[in-house]
């Protein structure tokens, strides 16, 4: 046990250290991949605490990051910057000279989007499966369209620019690994264990004295938290933001995320979220023209998504629970192999 606490800090020793010579030695384009990894990983770990671990089908992220993306990018940008944004109609005087630094704008991100998870999980958390999905999809468009309309508060369609870049490698992956480490004591300990409960069989779970409500609603509410931090974090690396940002499709891609990773697996969240971010760059060529030299290829809108979909098909016919599952990563997969290695030498 001592030496896993030993490995685990030599690997994230490890990981600060790839990401000082990344932060050297990249450009920004590829750390604006990393950037994206690491809130990708913040996204999909809140997705598969509601999803994953409590076994609730909530499509509604899109709405909660958006919320933590406008509240962070108001509460950073300055007066000047207002000013200019809403000329057609000017910003409410209550949030027009309010301008505070990047970590306490990033917390009250998070803590409204998780009032708002309360606020929503109240009444929708009575309900299971589809219909779950379906309230919750349906707050997502809600807010999107709210905030399409509110002019005076988040600017309507013309969305919000000039939003300060204050998202690094160090912000994004601090985060993620905050995110890690929370998930990892959260799941541990007796409300993880009481979340998985309600998966397997809610009414076993109840008689074992399980307060269902209670847990959904701390489920949901965590989740809707750090989805805001993934929403504040993205608004403030792209510098600009808007309502049509928000759709379903970026629900889908953290759902995807979280299905292919394994439902119910942090490692795997984690492994899926680099990899997906990392595939859905690395095909871009394939919309752009192909030069081989002998032959030209015109490049074919679209074709990236095309290729990216089969090879997701692909992968999850021959690893149909994801790649984990729902195990997680230790140290001890090591030794047992280690061990079979041993055996078959005796042999």
């Amino acid at each position: 046990m001592k030496k896993n606490y030993i490995y685990n800090i030599g690997a994230l020793c490890l990981l600060i250290l790839f990401l000082f010579i990344s932060s050297k030695v990249f450009n920004s384009y590829e750390i604006r991949i990393l950037n994206l990894s690491a809130i990708y990983i913040i996204l999909g770990l809140s997705m598969n605490l509601i999803n994953g671990f409590t076994g609730l089908f909530s499509l509604g992220h899109a709405g909660f990051m958006a919320i933590g993306a406008y509240t962070c990018a108001i509460l950073t940008m300055s007066p000047d910057m207002k000013e200019m944004n809403f000329f057609l109609k000017p910003i409410v005087p209550m949030l027009a000279n309010i301008q505070m630094s990047f970590l306490p704008a990033i917390i009250i991100s998070g803590i409204i989007s998780a009032l708002f998870g309360f606020l929503i999980g109240a009444p929708v958390l009575r309900l299971k499966d589809d219909y779950l999905a379906i309230a919750t999809l349906g707050f997502a468009e809600i807010i999107r369209v709210v905030f399409t309309n509110m002019q005076s508060i988040t600017n309507g369609a013309l969305g919000l620019k000039g939003i300060p870049a204050y998202t690094n490698i160090w912000w994004s992956w601090g985060f993620a690994i905050i995110t890690i480490l929370f998930m990892i004591f959260l799941i541990k300990g007796s409300y993880g264990k009481a979340f998985k409960a309600i998966r397997e069989d809610e009414i076993a779970a109840e008689n074992m004295g399980i307060n269902l409500f209670k847990h959904k609603m701390l489920s949901f509410g965590i989740g809707a938290f750090f989805a805001g931090i993934g929403g504040a974090l993205l608004g403030n690396l792209l510098g600009t933001i808007d309502p049509n940002m928000f759709r379903f499709l970026l629900t889908f891609n953290i759902l995807l995320i979280v299905v292919l990773g394994g439902m119910g697996s942090i490692t795997g969240t984690c492994i899926s979220a680099v990899l997906v971010t990392v595939l859905m760059e690395a095909l871009r060529f394939l919309d752009e023209t192909i030069n081989l030299g002998f032959v030209q290829i015109e490049g074919i809108q679209g074709l990236r998504m095309v290729v990216f979909s089969a090879i997701l098909m692909i992968v999850i016919i021959f690893y149909q629970n994801g790649f984990m599952g729902n195990k997680e990563f230790t140290w001890d997969m090591f030794k047992k192999k280690k061990a079979a290695y041993n055996v078959k030498d005796v042999k």
